[in-house]
């Protein structure tokens, strides 16, 4: 009995079924003998580009196997040239949605593997990956796509010309989010700051907790979470504490006019040997500095070779004590506001004198 079926007997559709059968087996058998090997040859090496390349190519979609193992059995059929034509496009576009699920794959393992890495080297990578990652994958897919309409014939010139036009409309309709966006990348490829530093803006301080495409959030002081659009946060002047190599420090402290003059002459020295005692602290001034209002003023500055915080304050009260200790033994008072009140004569008194009452006799007649 010789049946025909859209232009093919049996026989060849049963070659060419087992032609396609063969090419899905023989492409799935690469992908798992490619994979299996890699597997082995990455547990003894520490590189990880293998690890990245078992991830993509275990992306191998199953779909995409079988529609490649059809494709080449149909070329055994004769077909219709519309059919032929139709899936040999439905072939590319299938291909290309395979690449395009690889390529994410890769950049989405690249990251993981890049923040992995810097992760104890560079905060930054937990800022970065997410923005770099958002955009690598836009592209893909926009490339991908616009590759697969061109494929079916669709006039993609035309449609980026359409695209560019709405593109112009949508950005001035979505000025603030765009600019959050650029703002987000600028913040990624400049680093003016990272996940984990301790920074502040204007008036509010905080750890910074999140970096994302639009908004960045900080941890505030007093465990309140403080959210800045991205634009607005570069707009401001940004103190990055976390980044701070050394502190220097100036203060002052005022003495009494009574203090004599071998005394005064002796603070700035005091002062010194004070700063120079203390660990991981440089001496770099102290001076009589002004007459105050009540004091004699000293201004001290010197630079903690630490950017703790803790540690400055632990200088700083250990300096407090020592400064208190010597001038106790040199006799110098610490000043305090006070007003001196001085009288041009003080002999002069106030008399309050009051007028002795009249004394008036009625007479009789």
């Amino acid at each position: 009995m010789h049946s025909v079926l859209w232009g093919n007997d049996l026989l060849t559709w049963s070659i060419a079924a087992s032609i396609a059968i063969a090419t899905c087996v023989l492409l799935y058998g690469v992908k798992v003998l490619v994979v299996r090997r890699l597997e082995k040859f990455a547990a003894h090496t520490a590189t990880w580009l293998d690890d990245l390349t078992i991830r993509v190519l275990s992306a191998t979609h199953p779909l995409f196997i079988l529609l490649m193992g059809l494709y080449a059995g149909s070329h055994w059929l004769t077909l219709p040239a519309k059919n032929t034509t139709l899936m040999s496009h439905l072939a590319i576009a299938t291909l290309l949605l395979q690449v395009a699920r690889w390529g994410d794959v890769a950049v989405h393992g690249w990251l993981h593997f890049y923040r992995t890495r810097r992760a104890g080297q560079d905060a930054a990578a937990a800022t970065s990956t997410a923005a770099l990652g958002f955009v690598a994958r836009t592209v893909i897919w926009a490339v991908i796509i616009l590759m697969i309409l061109d494929n079916f014939g669709v006039n993609i010139t035309t449609l980026v010309a359409s695209l560019g036009i709405g593109g112009v409309a949508v950005a001035l309709a979505m000025q603030n989010i765009l600019g959050d966006l650029f703002s987000s990348l600028s913040i990624v490829l400049d680093k003016p700051f990272v996940v984990g530093d301790f920074i502040t803006v204007d008036d509010l301080a905080g750890n910074v907790e999140y970096v994302g495409l639009k908004t960045t959030r900080i941890r505030g002081l007093g465990g309140e979470q403080i959210v800045f659009s991205n634009s607005d946060l570069l707009q401001s002047r940004i103190r990055n504490y976390k980044r701070m190599q050394t502190r220097r420090i100036v203060f002052g402290i005022g003495v009494t006019y009574e203090t004599s003059k071998q005394q005064l002459r002796a603070i700035p020295g005091i002062l010194r040997e004070v700063v120079e005692a203390q660990p991981q602290v440089k001496f770099d001034r102290a001076h009589f500095k002004s007459y105050g209002a009540s004091s004699l003023d000293f201004e001290v500055v010197y630079i903690v070779q630490s950017p703790d915080y803790s540690v400055y304050m632990d200088v700083q009260q250990a300096m407090n004590f020592a400064l208190f200790d010597r001038f106790e033994e040199e006799g110098i008072e610490f000043a305090y506001p006070t007003q001196t009140l001085h009288l041009a004569n003080p002999e002069i008194r106030l008399v309050r004198e009051r007028p002795e009452p009249e004394l008036k006799l009625a007479s009789r007649p």
